[in-house]
Order: structure tokens, then C-alpha cells, then sequence
């Protein structure tokens, strides 16, 4: 049995905080299907443009999401694959439960 290092579990935990925000899981599950910019995320999930990018600064800085600017917006987009699989067995998991 492999015992992981305080540091990488602490890290773990900071990681999954992020998951901890309904509003952040939202804008996740928007852009799982195509990069938007932050007005198209504001009017899909009917919340301020704000408020999105108050989030979008969270989700940044934990690497979950990255940028691609085009002329003058800005897109976000999931940031690697791994944050896909990351949500899809949570989703998978939640819904055996309910």
C-alpha cells in the first residue's frame, strides 16, 4: 500500500474545495461541450457576468480551466482531460445514489 506525502494530500484537498461550489460546477458542466467567453457562460447559466468571472478566477488559478483569446474575447475552456473524467464519474456516481 503506497501512503501519499501531507504536501500531495493537502494539495488533494485544495483541489477538490474547488469542486465544493455549485455556481464553479456549473460553469464546468457548460464547458465541457465548447469554449465560451464569459457573457455566453453569463447568459446560459442566467448569473451575472460578475459573478462568472469571479469563478472563472477561482477555476484558473486551480488549472481547471485555460484561455484563448480571439480578437477581443476571451474563451475558456476545460483545461485537460482529466477534469472531464473528473466530473463525468462524479455526475456517474451521484446519480447511482439519488
Amino acid at each position: 500500500m503506497k501512503i501519499h506525502s501531507k504536501e500531495l494530500l493537502y494539495g488533494l484537498s485544495e483541489f477538490y474545495k474547488i469542486f465544493g461550489d455549485p455556481t464553479r460546477l456549473r460553469i464546468l458542466d457548460v464547458l465541457i461541450n465548447k469554449p465560451l467567453c464569459v457573457n455566453e457562460i453569463s447568459e446560459i447559466l442566467d448569473i451575472s457576468p460578475s459573478a462568472v468571472s469571479h469563478q472563472l478566477k477561482h477555476l484558473r488559478a486551480s488549472n481547471l480551466v485555460k484561455t484563448e483569446k480571439i480578437g477581443q474575447k476571451v474563451y475558456y475552456s476545460i483545461s485537460d482531460d482529466h477534469i472531464k473524467i473528473i466530473l463525468k464519474y462524479g455526475v456517474e456516481h451521484i446519480s447511482e445514489v439519488m
